[in-house]
């Protein structure tokens, strides 16, 4: 598994060493000898997959249903790594139907129906669009 991790080349300054990943991604740190990276879990092919990005230097992520099928700790370790990530100034785009998880982590939200932006607002006016996050998410 390990091997996976130093495989995408460097694309720019500032790339996490191997040991900073295993710091942020505990699971890899156990599993690092001794699982391929077809055999680890969907939480931990998640954590892989954005390791592997962190390692190549680039400070934007673009995570696509990261929590999809995953079990409820693996969400909520994702949910810390991502805040982690955010505090190091990476820019995260995080395409999300799970509002629960992705509403504490966002700065922006963008709703978006049948393809289209149907919303678009701030952090700071999400407790303000309760009845339009009922409409559309129902939450």
């Amino acid at each position: 598994m390990e091997e996976n991790l130093t495989l995408p080349p460097k694309i720019g300054e500032g790339g996490m060493s191997v040991d900073e990943i295993y710091e942020m991604f505990p699971n890899l740190r156990e599993r690092r000898k001794t699982a391929q990276g077809t055999k680890l879990s969907g939480g931990e092919q998640q954590m892989l997959a954005m390791a592997r990005i962190l390692r190549t230097g680039a400070h934007l992520l673009l995570l696509d249903e990261i929590t999809e099928g995953l079990a409820p700790v693996i969400v909520q370790a994702l949910g810390r790594i991502i805040v982690k990530l955010k505090e190091r100034g990476f820019t995260i785009v995080l395409v999300e139907q799970n509002f629960r998880f992705a509403a504490p982590l966002a700065d922006r939200f963008y709703v978006m129906e049948h393809g289209k932006i149907a919303e678009t607002f701030s952090a700071s006016e999400l407790d303000s669009k309760t009845q339009m996050l009922h409409e559309y998410l129902g939450v």
